[in-house]
């Protein structure tokens, strides 16, 4: 564990001074982007509020808010009477940080639409080149379950989701899943809501089965295809339900 003077020294040299009535967010985006840089080590004390707010030429309650935050998302971990630490390494908080960076500030349904969109056909087309039998017969089993569900919307729901968690590890993209995850649970309030009706799940069913019979063949072009062919309608379902 690193916890001298030369490691704080580190930290408030590496940190430079932000403008005047800075909001708590940008605090936190200025420490988080140090933290996650891997310049530090994890187990690193931080230096004090004191120090902190001193470098970056705010108040020190602005610090400890931002402070604070970080360690709701699990960025740092304060000792009570020993200071406050660095978590882990930057690409064990990077989760955390993606989630960071989507929830803070105001969230467009649209833009998060959008980017799930590019994602999932990204993702799609990376299975394509990725998958094994083994993977493709289990998305063959979620696309059977959406089928055999009848009216129960519920268990489509849960099918559907589990389509694409299984396309997302096919991938073999951490990073991208992490980054899909954080979208989806931001979607998650209007994503289960979407298909109102028997002939939206069979849109849906289709849709699916035609990016499945193009990762059956390999095809990284037909599984994007297929995937942006799903993401329009199922955007569409999730922009009437978040306007409802």
């Amino acid at each position: 564990m690193t916890t001298g003077s030369s490691s704080s020294d580190q930290i408030v040299d590496a940190l430079g001074t932000l403008p005047s009535g800075t909001p708590v967010s940008e605090v936190a985006r200025r420490l988080l982007d140090l933290f996650t840089g891997g310049s530090i080590e994890p187990g690193t004390r931080l230096p004090s509020e004191r120090h902190l707010a001193a470098s970056l030429d705010v108040g020190r309650s602005a610090v400890r808010e931002a402070l604070a935050a970080l360690e709701i998302l699990g960025i740092v971990h304060v000792r009570p009477g020993s200071g406050t630490f660095l978590r882990g390494k930057a690409s064990d908080l990077l989760p955390q940080t993606l989630k960071w960076g989507l929830l803070i500030g105001d969230r467009n349904t649209g833009e998060l639409l959008e980017l799930r969109s590019g994602l999932e056909i990204y993702v799609a087309r990376l299975a394509a080149t990725r998958a094994d039998e083994k993977g493709c017969a289990l998305l063959h089993d979620h696309v059977k379950r959406m089928r055999d569900v009848g009216e129960n919307l519920d268990d489509f729901a849960r099918a559907d989701r589990a389509f694409h968690l299984g396309l997302a590890d096919l991938a073999g993209n951490q990073t991208l899943d992490d980054l899909l995850h954080v979208v989806r649970s931001l979607l998650h309030v209007y994503s289960d809501r979407a298909v109102h009706s028997r002939a939206d799940a069979e849109t849906a069913a289709r849709e699916h089965e035609a990016v499945l019979e193009a990762l059956d063949a390999g095809d990284a072009d037909a599984a994007a295809s297929a995937m942006a062919v799903h993401m329009v309608t199922a955007s569409e379902r999730l922009t009437r339900v978040a306007s409802e």
